[in-house]
């Protein structure tokens, strides 16, 4: 088993951050799945096609959810997943270098997965002081 990676973005985000990733790695080793929120979705309707999307993902050890921008409708509907009795962990902020990272520690579990995110996408953030 392992987690399963749900990404919650603006439109036209998800799907492209995992292209970028299957450009790095051309086979995933987590099964990663995009849900994004177009501009005058109605959040409930969403939000079960979500849960459908995350139930899915989830083999038995959860799923970790990567949002673009905390605050916003897909982080909310993402955070909103574990009242409908999803076992997650979400992280906001989500970039190209923390969805990487992910995939490169597939084998850790759920709640070491969320830190690991965390890390690699405040990792691949860099000034420079040039």
């Amino acid at each position: 088993m392992s987690v399963g990676v749900l990404l919650m973005t603006h439109e036209a985000v998800g799907k492209a951050l995992i292209s970028a990733a299957h450009h790095v790695m051309p086979e995933l080793p987590l099964p990663v799945t995009a849900v994004e929120i177009p501009p005058q979705a109605d959040p409930d309707v969403m939000r079960t096609l979500t849960a459908r999307h995350a139930r899915q993902l989830d083999t038995g050890d959860g799923v970790l959810v990567l949002a673009d921008l905390y605050g916003a409708t897909p982080c909310n509907i993402g955070l909103s997943l574990g009242e409908l009795g999803v076992h997650l962990h979400c992280v906001s902020g989500l970039n190209l270098p923390m969805l990487l990272r992910v995939l490169n520690y597939a084998d850790k579990p759920l709640d070491e997965l969320a830190e690991i995110a965390a890390s690699g996408g405040r990792g691949g953030i860099l000034i420079d002081h040039a």
